[in-house]
């Protein structure tokens, strides 16, 4: 199993390689000694890789102390100094979302577009092959599409699905949803909701009214939040999940189309920048493609 996800990733990978790792190993061939001129070169491929400028400095700090610290003086040795620095970075927390404990709450927020229904359906499909009881619920309920669109993937992941009509109040989506999980002693309930961060103000006070429904019903549920990002964005996914940190709490990334990116640097940038853990990452549009993150094997894969 570990090799297919291994082989999955390192496929779905091959953009960010190619303007990564392939650039990295061009420049140092061109080197024989490690000095400012190399460093500043390193800089700017991570730089242009969407890993951001903060997150690449400290990059470039860490990876001089690793240097020094190893005394080493061929340029050919950078490489696997800056394959520690990056597994360091990264941690070794591997993603998952798996419940801790059951009845679990999950709420799934993004901006539309991102690929948060379709999160929402591999989910759902991954929740339930691991042998839980899943039930989903339409909250998003502004956009008509989205409601057809969670329609379809509760039929091809075999899960409930709890709708109101388009233009009705989440909220009471989230509550019928509620008396529905507790109803059929449901394991894991996931609600889509709004993705509208134009308005901050109020998606503010529909998640606000979504929370307080949880809290007065479904008091003994875990409740998580995660965020879901495009990774094709580069350093506006950054700039989303900030928006959304103002507005509510979350817990965990699911990062989208990273088979479809030169960006997968983002990675980096999003646990450095935000210090929020990386749950899931999208390699592929299969129903499966929707993998646990395992920052060992980002770092393998990327290399």
């Amino acid at each position: 199993m570990f090799d297919v996800f291994f082989d999955k990733l390192k496929q779905g990978l091959t953009k960010t390689k190619g303007n990564f790792t392939d650039k990295i190993s061009e420049m140092l061939n061109l080197y024989v000694n490690i000095d400012d001129d190399l460093y500043e070169e390193l800089e700017e491929i991570l730089i242009t890789s969407d890993i951001g400028v903060e997150t690449s400095l400290e990059i470039i700090e860490k990876l001089k102390e690793k240097i020094k610290e190893k005394k080493v003086k061929d340029a050919a040795q950078v490489k696997p100094c800056l394959k520690e620095v990056l597994i360091d970075m990264l941690g070794t927390e591997k993603g998952s979302i798996a419940p801790e404990k059951t009845p679990e709450i999950i709420l799934v927020v993004g901006v539309n577009g991102v690929g948060k229904t379709t999160s929402i359906g591999k989910i759902s499909a991954k929740l339930k092959k691991d042998g839980y009881k899943v039930l989903m619920a339409a909250a998003d309920t502004f956009r008509a599409a989205a409601i057809d669109q969670l329609e379809v993937w509760s039929e091809r992941a075999n899960v409930d699905l709890i709708k109101h009509q388009e233009g009705s109040d989440p909220a009471a989506v989230v509550f019928d949803a509620i008396q529905a999980a507790k109803a059929r002693g449901t394991d894991v309930l996931i609600c889509d909701t709004a993705g509208r961060l134009h308005n901050k103000k109020n998606l503010m006070d529909e998640l606000g009214k979504i929370n307080r429904i949880i809290e007065r019903e479904y008091s003994e549920a875990t409740k998580h939040t995660y965020l879901v990002l495009d990774a094709t964005t580069g350093q506006n996914a950054v700039q989303q999940a900030k928006q959304f940190m103002e507005v509510c709490k979350v817990d965990g990334i699911i990062l989208t189309k990273l088979d479809g990116t030169a960006k997968g640097g983002i990675v980096i940038s999003i646990k450095h920048g935000l210090n929020i853990p990386v749950k899931l990452v999208g390699v592929g549009e299969g129903i499966d493609d929707l993998q646990e993150f395992d920052p060992e094997e980002f770092v393998e894969a990327l290399f």
